[in-house]
């Protein structure tokens, strides 16, 4: 009895100090969560490199979970004041030259935002990864030196997702996200996430470099780089209101 509580011990502790693996879905939101929190505000730099040009976007951002988020260009002055605003499942443009608003049906959630290789479903968090789809362990692996966990995610019954399957690596050490592979019905991949430069920001530490890259379009890649973040602050919901975005 008693070498039993001793293993029982022993795999509560390594479980604890992350040696064990949890269920891939508890891997998938504790990930998610770090990398998100429950609010976040901050600032973030936008570069989108395709093969004829490059330009570069500074952006204000505030996100409550995934249910509010406000995206607001600050550069370059020609898109200064430029807003996207996302209300529960509600999603609105602004557009400062012409002072319209334009409503962006749920259809256009996986368009590109602003010419980059970011959705407007990635910009404002509409999906929400561990609710939409059933996360697999599929083991360990190693990305350039480091220790992660693989899932396989696939799409829950009668989830509102277009995504037939993703991959998805977390970082054993701190159950960060490492990388992101996502796949269309017919199984091509479309685009991968690369989750680079840990570093201290606010009171985390997370990947400060997200870079997209385009698989069907090659040499089209998107990189934001957070420049400042607060995460779990108290956002006053005015910030997510249609007079906010028309201010």
């Amino acid at each position: 009895m008693q070498s039993v509580r001793v293993v029982l011990l022993g795999i509560a502790l390594l479980w604890t100090l992350g040696w064990m693996p949890q269920s891939g879905t508890e891997i998938l939101r504790r990930a998610e969560e770090k990398l998100k929190g429950k609010t976040s505000e901050g600032v973030l730099e936008m570069e989108i490199i395709k093969p004829d040009f490059r330009r570069t976007l500074k952006l204000r951002s505030w996100w409550v979970g995934n249910q509010k988020a406000l995206i607001e260009i600050i550069e370059p002055p020609r898109e200064a004041g430029n807003k996207t605003l996302k209300v529960g499942s509600n999603l609105w443009m602004y557009l400062r030259n012409t002072e319209t608003t334009i409503r962006i049906p749920p259809s256009m959630m996986l368009q590109s935002w602003n010419g980059s290789d970011f959705t407007y479903d990635d910009l404002v968090r509409e999906s929400n990864l561990p609710r939409d789809y059933e996360a697999r362990l599929l083991g360990a692996d190693t990305l350039e030196g480091v220790p992660t966990w693989k899932l396989l995610l696939t799409p829950r019954p009668n989830a509102p997702v277009v995504w037939g399957k993703i991959l998805y690596w977390v970082r054993q050490k701190d159950y960060l996200p490492a990388k992101v592979e996502y796949y269309d019905e017919h199984g091509r991949k479309v685009r991968t996430f690369l989750f680079q430069k840990i570093r201290p920001v606010g009171n985390r530490r997370i990947p400060t470099e997200w870079i997209v890259i385009n698989n069907q379009k090659p040499g089209n890649r998107t990189i934001i780089r957070i420049l400042q973040m607060h995460f779990d602050r108290p956002i006053p919901d005015r910030i997510f209101s249609l007079e906010e975005l028309e201010g």
